[in-house]
């Protein structure tokens, strides 16, 4: 199908909020002297695009029961999460700091109580798609037209749970739920494929009856099309399995496991920000 293209105005506006949501993961990381950088900078891209492109939510929004859903199952990327929103309005910026401190909102994971905008409570691994479909099934049963998105981890499909949510949204044809794989390759203790493989990727979730697109996780058009693709498909759901880079956008940070969840220091935190507008 032939995709809408986003203008170059468009992508330099995308770049420019990445580059924002990626500094405040990094602040709020290194002032909460922990969290889970790494993944939450790989994320980030495909976040940026459905939150300025695609969702049909925003601050005003927040309790619409029309508004698309987003479910962040691998929560512990929460400061990615909670910088998007941030970035979208749904609360102020500079709250971003008291990340992980007592008596905040912004816990390690995020909680749909408390933090507005939050769709699922979301950290326990594997279970977030489970939660994506029974939003697609209201959505269903009450008549009405929004979709559900939801972004899982590649370490996070060793997880048994994601695999019957996999069936059952292929069984009941939920053509309105679309995932993604942040597919970065590494999880906490090593590559992927040497702690419990879920490897070959999309292979696995075709074999499960799902509508299957593979991209890089960091193209802003190349996102786009997939959801819009996505949004054409009937009767199964979609996975977008992503390609990305852990810690995608601090060279020292690239493609290093060390930093799945663990802090900057100040020092490294100000190299850090200033490797980001570089």
């Amino acid at each position: 199908m032939e995709t809408i293209k986003l203008t170059d105005a468009q992508l330099q506006e995308l770049t420019k909020h990445a580059t924002s949501i990626r500094r405040n993961i990094i602040s709020m990381v290194t002032e909460a002297k922990s969290g889970h950088p790494g993944g939450s900078l790989s994320a980030t891209d495909i976040l940026t695009v459905l939150y300025f492109h695609v969702l049909k939510t925003g601050a005003d929004q927040a309790t619409d029961p029309n508004r698309d859903r987003f479910v962040l199952s691998k929560g512990h990327a929460a400061p990615v999460l909670y910088s998007v929103l941030a970035e979208r309005g749904y609360f102020p910026q500079e709250e971003l700091l008291t990340f992980r401190k007592i008596d905040s909102r912004l816990q390690g994971h995020p909680s749909m109580k408390d933090v507005p905008g939050v769709d699922m409570s979301t950290g326990s691994l594997g279970q977030g798609l489970s939660a994506a479909n029974g939003m697609a099934l209201a959505a269903r049963l009450d008549n009405r037209d929004y979709r559900v998105y939801a972004m899982l981890g590649d370490g996070e499909l060793e997880e048994g749970q994601v695999w019957e949510a996999a069936m059952l949204a292929a069984h009941y044809k939920l053509d309105n739920v679309t995932a993604f794989v942040d597919y970065n390759g590494l999880q906490i203790d090593g590559p992927i494929g040497e702690i419990m493989s879920p490897l070959p990727i999309p292979e696995k979730w075709r074999a499960f009856g799902w509508n299957v697109l593979e991209i890089d996780g960091h193209d802003y058009q190349a996102i786009y099309d997939a959801v819009q693709i996505a949004q054409t498909v009937k009767g199964k759901p979609t996975m977008i399995v992503a390609r990305t880079v852990k810690g995608k956008g601090v060279c020292q940070m690239e493609n290093v496991v060390d930093w799945h969840g663990k802090a900057p220091t100040a020092e490294q935190c100000e190299l850090f920000l200033q490797d980001l507008l570089d």
